[in-house]
């Protein structure tokens, strides 16, 4: 039986500008949650979100929100389709030629799995 399709998520920190996009694997071995928000996992966002003013204001003012409506899910969730070509967008201006497979050649998205496509530089669809 193959290796298990790699899940890419997308984490947003709208205080700090950044917008990374990571693996499970990378999330459960690296310290990408610790570089995106300063927090040591996952399980400590929803207590920045509680109790981090500036980090509220900053989702608030994001995505034209209030207080009272903020969810993990505006800072952390799986990556779809369209916030993926935000990432091939920023891989195009750093190579010229062809962009290089910047995960698995297979990744699970909200909107399926997809895989890798070299003639493309891009992602597509695998249909069932």
């Amino acid at each position: 039986m193959g290796s298990p399709v790699e899940t890419i998520y997308i984490l947003e920190n709208p205080e700090k500008d950044i917008i990374k996009f990571a693996t499970a694997t990378q999330l459960r071995y690296e310290d990408t949650i610790k570089e995106v928000f300063g927090v040591a996992c996952v399980n400590d966002l929803p207590m920045m979100i509680q109790f981090n003013k500036s980090f509220q204001e900053s989702l608030c003012r994001k995505n034209g929100i209030i207080e009272k409506n903020i969810t993990l899910h505006h800072i952390f969730r799986v990556a779809t389709k369209d916030e993926l070509l935000l990432l091939r967008e920023q891989l195009q201006s750093d190579h010229a030629d062809s962009i290089p497979c910047p995960f698995d050649t297979v990744i699970q998205l909200q909107d399926g799995i997809f895989q890798w496509d070299d003639s493309i530089s891009s992602y597509v669809h695998v249909k069932n």
